[in-house]
């Protein structure tokens, strides 16, 4: 009876972690989406007229981009801007932003292989099931996850600038270095702050959909007759 409870307890406790991991999983892969979808930011160069705004060509303009993310995404890549000028305290606050950018792909790759490997202990029969109470755990990330831009998009949709302002403090305490001046700091008149709205929206959209897809499929996974069946 007591291996039968101890049996139980795990089987909750990986569901908790399952949950977890597939919320953290939905929100850093959309936060990922405009990062590593480069082609994002070239769609917005001409619509948002960024050839005159900055007096660079469109060609000079993905190159910055481009140079700026490898060393913002790839590991041992030196900080450059192509022919745009940049300063000191731009090149430290994109130093921080390298750093939370490692973060998140950290978190999602993490995220990932736990929620890949509990699926397959699942699927193998070692984990007898993944739910909590009478619903799979993925309903639960589901709900989980799209609580979050609920809460920020709501904030961010009455005044998204100050939404914007307040996630650098957040992100960057005691830290101004993130206000940039388009005389040193070229690179800040090839990333208006349309393009950052533009990202929200795209992360916001990515996670509702993943969430309501992980709410729905959550939903299916129905434990019957003391079992999880697989709809």
């Amino acid at each position: 009876m007591s291996e039968l409870k101890g049996k139980e307890a795990l089987d909750s406790a990986l569901s908790v972690l399952f949950s977890i991991a597939l919320c953290l999983l939905i929100l850093t892969f959309s936060i990922g989406l405009p990062i590593y979808c480069r082609p994002f930011y070239y769609a917005h160069i001409e619509p948002l007229g960024l050839a005159a705004q900055t007096g660079y060509s469109k060609t000079e303009i993905k190159a910055a981009f481009n140079e700026l993310l490898d060393y913002l995404t790839l590991p041992g890549q030196e900080f450059s801007t192509g022919v745009m000028a940049f300063s000191r305290s731009g090149k430290a606050h994109f130093a921080d932003c390298k750093m939370l950018f490692d973060l998140n792909l950290i978190i999602f790759s993490a995220s990932l292989a736990t929620v890949v490997t509990l699926a397959a202990l699942r699927r193998s029969g070692r984990v007898k099931s993944l739910t909590l109470g009478k619903r799979h755990a993925s309903f639960y990330a589901g709900i989980s996850a799209v609580a979050v831009p609920l809460v920020i998009g709501l904030f961010a949709a009455a005044d998204f600038e100050r939404a914007f302002t307040a996630f650098h403090k957040v992100f960057f305490p005691n830290k101004d270095n993130w206000l940039f001046d388009p005389a040193t700091d070229e690179i800040i008149n090839a990333l208006p702050i349309t393009f950052f709205r533009n990202c929200a929206i795209l992360i916001g959209v990515s996670i509702v959909t993943l969430s309501v897809f992980s709410i729905v499929l959550g939903s299916r996974l129905v434990r019957k007759s003391g079992s999880c069946e697989v709809a």
